[in-house]
């Protein structure tokens, strides 16, 4: 064992993050924000897939019906309809290797959709009171796919990879100042300082994002996306009085998200209007 000062060290160190992070980088499609992507796709997909399957098995699903069958026809309008757009850009599609799988959750309780990566996407019946159409429930759907078409759960993980590094790295020269400032606020207001400072801004941005993307989607499957601003007017109305501060939450506020919608309607009508297949 050998004697290394601080400075090389550090040095050393942020050597080995750089030619761990830096060809790491990938971009968005259509944003093209630049966005960490230390875990490969495929790993991701895959395990999304086994949790899936059993999230199937454990669930009470509705098997057949014209809601059910609604959602198997969105879908399949919003695959080929994100497909042809990439392709007629001339560039990769990034739903090329998707198993896509729609179900409809047995449970008017949960007003909430999901999209795992590699396209395996779930809808419950509680949505369904609230998107109330086609519409609606195209804007939902083409949220809940742009996540994975964003690779935001890659993303996600790939940056709680680089803290936990960077923040132990720099505690070994802190002296553990770090997890004693962040377990002193814990223990005193509950909160985790990372958790607010860090990772919740960085969750309303993607989840900005995949509203866009969304709205982008659902305009090039032909679905009027005018219905957005409803939708999440019916939204906030059934979140009033429950919504949580924003600085606690990891999505923006139902106001916010409006505003948004009204800024890009027109923008995205114009720009992605209803592809032909």
């Amino acid at each position: 064992m050998y004697n290394i000062n601080r400075r090389k060290f550090l040095g050393l160190i942020s050597c080995g993050c750089c030619s761990i992070i830096l060809p790491s980088c990938s971009t968005v499609p259509i944003t093209e924000r630049k966005q960490l992507s230390i875990i490969p796709e495929s790993r991701i997909n895959q395990q999304a897939a086994a949790a899936y399957e059993n999230f199937r098995n454990k669930s009470k699903l509705i098997t057949s019906g014209s809601k059910l069958k609604e959602i198997r026809e969105i879908g399949k309008k919003m695959e080929n309809a994100v497909s042809a757009f990439f392709v007629n850009e001339g560039k990769k599609d990034p739903t090329k290797n998707f198993g896509w799988d729609y179900i409809l959750v047995d449970n008017d309780k949960v007003i909430n959709a999901w999209c795992m990566p590699g396209g395996k996407i779930a809808v419950y019946t509680g949505l369904l009171k609230v998107t109330k159409n086609t519409d609606a429930l195209s804007i939902v759907m083409g949220h809940e796919i742009a996540h994975a078409v964003a690779r935001h759960s890659v993303e996600r993980m790939s940056h709680a990879m680089t803290i936990n590094v960077g923040t132990t790295v720099a505690d070994i020269f802190l002296g553990g100042a770090i997890n004693r400032t962040r377990n002193t606020v814990g223990q005193n207001t509950g909160l985790d300082i990372f958790q607010l400072g860090i990772m919740n801004p960085f969750g309303r941005k993607q989840e900005t994002e995949a509203d866009y993307l969304g709205l982008i989607f659902s305009s090039l499957s032909g679905y009027d996306i005018r219905e957005s601003v409803k939708l999440w007017e019916r939204m906030a109305k059934n979140k009033q009085g429950k919504e949580p501060p924003v600085f606690l939450s990891t999505h923006p506020s139902s106001t916010k998200r409006i505003e948004n919608l009204n800024n890009w309607i027109s923008e995205v009508m114009i720009k992605y209007p209803p592809i032909k297949i």
